[in-house]
C-alpha cells in the first residue's frame, strides 16, 4: 500500500489533509513537530487526531526554534496581535515550513515513502510566504534533487490539497470526512487546556469559515 508522511500540527487544516490522505487510501504517518511553540496544546491535539483518524505511526519531532525567536509563536517577549494587521504577521515562524517539510523528507526516504502532504492554504491564510504555491513547487524540485531515493527514480511529490481552498470548504470537507473539528486547536495562544482566545487571526479566520461553511463551530473558548 501507498505510504505517505502527513505534517499533522493539530489544527483543522492539517488534520482534514490527513483525513484526505487517508481517504486517497494512503497509509499515514503522522509527523508533528515540538519546536518551542506558544501554543503548545496543539501537539495533544495532534495526538489525538493521529489516534482518531488511524495514522499508522504518529512521531513528534523536537526542534527547538525559541532559540532564534523572531516571532511571536517562539518568543514570549512578542506579543500575538489581537487585531487584523497588514503584510506578513508577527506570527510567522522564520523557515518554519522549511523546517518541516525537511524533516517530513527525510522520514519519507526512510519509509521508502514517494508523498509528503502539507495543510498549507494560499487563500484564507495569514501571509505567509511558505504558504504559496510557488513555494510548494520549489520544494519538490528541491526534493528531487537532494534525496539518493529521487536520484535512483522514486520521485517524491508534496501534496497540498488545501492550496486554493477557503477555510469554509476546508472545513466542509473535513466535515464530510468525519473530522472532529472540537479536538484541533488552531488558536495561537490557546491556554494548556486547547482553549481558544477568539481573537487572535487564527481565531478570527477559523469562526469566519464555520460561519460561511454553515457548520457549528463547537470551538471550546476561554471565556
Amino acid at each position: 500500500m501507498k505510504k505517505a508522511v502527513v505534517l499533522l500540527s493539530g489544527g483543522m487544516d492539517s488534520t482534514t489533509v490527513l483525513a484526505m490522505a487517508r481517504s486517497q487510501g494512503y497509509v499515514c504517518y503522522a509527523l508533528s513537530v515540538n519546536y518551542g511553540q506558544r501554543h503548545h496544546a496543539e501537539l495533544a491535539a495532534a495526538k489525538h487526531a493521529a489516534h482518531a483518524l488511524g495514522a499508522q505511526q504518529h512521531k513528534l519531532v523536537d526542534i527547538d526554534l525559541t532559540g532564534f525567536g523572531g516571532s511571536s509563536l517562539t518568543d514570549p517577549n512578542i506579543a500575538v496581535a489581537q487585531q487584523p494587521t497588514e503584510g506578513i504577521p508577527m506570527t510567522y515562524v522564520p523557515a518554519r515550513n522549511t523546517i518541516m517539510l525537511a524533516l517530513a523528507l527525510a522520514w519519507a526516504e526512510v519509509l521508502q515513502s514517494q508523498d509528503i502532504f502539507i495543510g498549507v492554504n494560499a487563500v484564507d491564510y495569514s501571509g505567509y510566504p511558505d504558504c504559496r504555491p510557488d513555494y510548494i513547487e520549489a520544494f519538490e524540485r528541491m526534493a528531487n534533487l537532494a534525496t539518493k531515493a529521487a536520484i535512483e527514480g522514486s520521485a517524491l511529490k508534496v501534496h497540498a490539497p488545501l492550496l486554493n481552498f477557503s477555510k469554509a470548504e476546508i472545513i466542509r470537507h473535513g466535515h464530510a470526512l468525519g473530522v472532529d473539528f472540537t479536538s484541533t486547536v488552531s488558536c495561537y495562544q490557546a491556554d494548556e487546556l486547547g482553549r481558544a482566545c477568539g481573537v487572535c487571526d487564527a481565531c478570527r479566520l477559523r469562526r469566519a469559515g464555520f460561519d460561511a461553511a454553515g457548520v457549528d463551530d463547537t470551538t471550546v473558548y476561554a471565556s
